[in-house]
């Protein structure tokens, strides 16, 4: 028999899927199909700034100064059903008492004070982790990557003295040096890597000539420069690993845990299938695990990662190199049917 059971930042989980921070999460009765479905922890939905400094400023006043955008934000603004950050609190205390596994609150937030101030609160609703998100979109010419990551640090740093439950980032790719930072993050304190942000991105119609805000859901193959990283990281950081953005079914769950991820969110599946696919990856995981006889994940994490791999040069520039070298051969072939 199948042992799906791993950890994140010491949590315990019967299983590696976590649903991700997600407007599905903020609807208790989708709390309990997730959990009838198998999932080993959920990510409440994201609480913002905008939230939080709704009842003290004109919305208008205050949206134009941010610079920070969640992923998993399928508007420009945040559904005013849960505007209000007391509101926001009451609906997560709620949703960790409707379940019995592990839920994570969520905040996104952009004054240095309000991260440790509105950590400690929601510390306070009896919630296993808080996942901080990280997501910046430059708006000055003269910020410096050194600001930018120094002031990410020093937010980690506060939110560790504030709080006492285990505290993960989720980050983008748009580093210098990701792993260089991710590195600096834990040990800045942080117990956890969730990798990465799907960003959001305005839009623009062309015959109303207006910005429009379309959905913007990860489009499935978009877990390749997540499966990167895992490969990675695996091994040289001192905090757990969860894969995150364009993970769409069993194979790519499996090719996470293959590279290092502890653990992996869904965000996009869980809209485009429903939120019963869940039961679909676990299976799908518990079969392939039976195929090959291995009894528990540890059997098989990180086998294919940088640290352990046969082939040193997959992760390196040497694969980029093999592949242009053959892709004369391969496009035209493509091309010839």
């Amino acid at each position: 028999m199948t042992d799906l059971s791993t950890h994140f930042m010491g949590i315990p989980l019967k299983n590696p899927i976590i649903a991700g921070a997600s407007n599905l999460c903020s609807d208790i009765r989708n709390l309990k199909k997730m959990e009838d479905a198998g999932v080993a922890a959920i990510v409440f939905k994201t609480l913002f700034e905008e939230q939080i400094e709704l009842e003290n400023y004109e919305f208008s006043q205050i949206i134009e100064p941010y610079s920070e955008r969640h992923a998993e934000m399928l508007r420009i603004f945040p559904h005013l059903e849960l505007s209000g950050a007391e509101a926001y609190v009451i609906e997560l205390e709620k949703a960790v008492k409707s379940v019995s596994i592990p839920v994570f609150a969520s905040l996104n937030a952009v004054n240095p004070k309000t991260w440790p101030e509105w950590a400690e609160r929601l510390a306070q609703t009896g919630v296993a982790g808080l996942e901080l998100n990280f997501y910046h979109v430059p708006q000055k010419f003269g910020d410096t990557s050194k600001e930018i990551i120094d002031t990410q640090l020093q937010t980690i740093e506060e939110v560790k003295k504030a709080i006492h439950i285990p505290v993960a980032v989720k980050v983008s790719p748009f580093y210098t040096n990701p792993l260089g930072n991710l590195r600096r993050m834990a040990e800045s304190g942080a117990n956890g890597m969730v990798f990465f942000n799907r960003f959001f991105h305005t839009d623009i119609d062309i015959q109303e000539e207006k910005h429009i805000t379309p959905y913007n859901l990860s489009p499935e193959g978009d877990y390749r420069l997540t499966l990167r990283f895992a490969g990675l990281l695996y091994g040289n950081l001192n905090a757990s690993l969860c894969a995150s953005r364009g993970i769409y079914n069993a194979q790519e769950v499996i090719k996470m845990l293959l590279a290092g991820a502890d653990c992996v969110q869904v965000v996009s599946t869980l809209y485009k299938n429903g939120i019963n696919h869940i039961t679909s990856l676990i299976n799908g995981v518990s079969d392939w695990m039976n195929s090959k006889g291995y009894t528990k994940i540890e059997d098989f994490k990180g086998k294919l990662s940088l640290k352990n791999t046969r082939d040193p040069f997959v992760y390196k520039r040497a694969q980029y190199i093999d592949y242009l070298m053959k892709s004369s051969t391969v496009f035209q072939n493509i091309a010839l049917r």
